[in-house]
């Protein structure tokens, strides 16, 4: 069994338990992928703000992909080194398409510093609480879009991706990390794997020699494109489903699983 070069892993159902920790094991099996000269690159819906501590707590450092491949950010320094926002006007297009195809649906954009959210925008995440602005249009202010947020409390994510997929017809990439009625929406050509992939070839990595580890629908292009992608137990069943190898839950330290096999001899 070769060595990775690198390993992509997403956090929340992944790395991190149920109460959103690392494990001491899952720490220490990153820190053999480390010490053997493996990358670790957290590649996560979240916004870099929200996984300076976890890096921490992580004992992993460098380059993180966040916001689904919007932003490239050092963990190190604290510095956002890319950034890919979708286009205010396009943005306020993509939501008054979705608001026709999904009467209810209200909206939040995520800054990248922080979040700007409607009234009738009802889903917060705990976190985020010091980032949040309440204001009565997220369109009267020029903030860069990292991703929108449409947020429903009569749909499930499921049925909205499949009718926001069929209504945006390929102006945005519309994904969701299963957060109840929750669909997170970035620029054309803004993923996880897209963002990864341009990592590695910055470094000279070849996919075949990436290993990584999601659970959700968001996750599901760069399991594929990984030479080894794994699925966590936990995962939705359109994961489950697409990738041939799988490894134990979140809970059950499913990433140190398999890190353990490649990095203890």
């Amino acid at each position: 069994m070769s060595l990775p070069g690198l390993i992509a892993t997403d956090l929340d159902g992944t790395l991190l338990d149920d109460e959103g920790s690392v494990s001491p094991r899952t720490r220490r099996a990153l820190l053999l992928a480390r010490e053997a000269g493996a990358d670790v690159v957290f590649v996560t819906a979240r916004p870099p703000r929200s996984v300076w501590e976890l890096a921490k707590a992580a004992g992993v450092g460098g380059t993180a992909i966040c916001s689904n491949g919007a932003i490239v950010h050092d963990l190190d320094t604290r510095e956002t080194l890319r950034v890919r926002a979708l286009e205010l006007e396009a943005a306020r297009g993509v939501a008054q398409t979705l608001s026709e195809a999904l009467p209810g649906i209200a909206f939040a954009i995520e800054t990248g510093s922080g979040v700007l959210f409607e009234p009738g925008y009802a889903k917060h995440v705990v976190q985020d609480a010091p980032y949040r602005t309440q204001v009565e249009s997220v369109w009267t202010r020029a903030e860069p879009v990292v991703k929108l947020l449409a947020w429903s409390a009569e749909h499930h994510a499921d049925e909205m991706f499949t009718a926001a997929t069929a209504a945006v017809d390929g102006q945005a990439e519309i994904t969701y990390s299963g957060a109840g009625g929750l669909l997170e929406i970035s620029a054309a050509g803004v993923t996880k794997a897209g963002a990864l992939a341009e990592l590695c070839a910055e470094r000279g990595i070849d996919p075949r020699d990436v290993v990584a580890f999601g659970d959700m629908p968001n996750d599901l292009a760069v399991l594929t494109y990984a030479g080894a992608g794994y699925a966590m137990a936990n995962s939705h069943h359109t994961v489950l489903a697409a990738v041939e190898r799988h490894t134990l839950s979140n809970v059950e330290d499913g990433v140190a699983v398999v890190l353990e096999r490649y990095f203890t001899s």
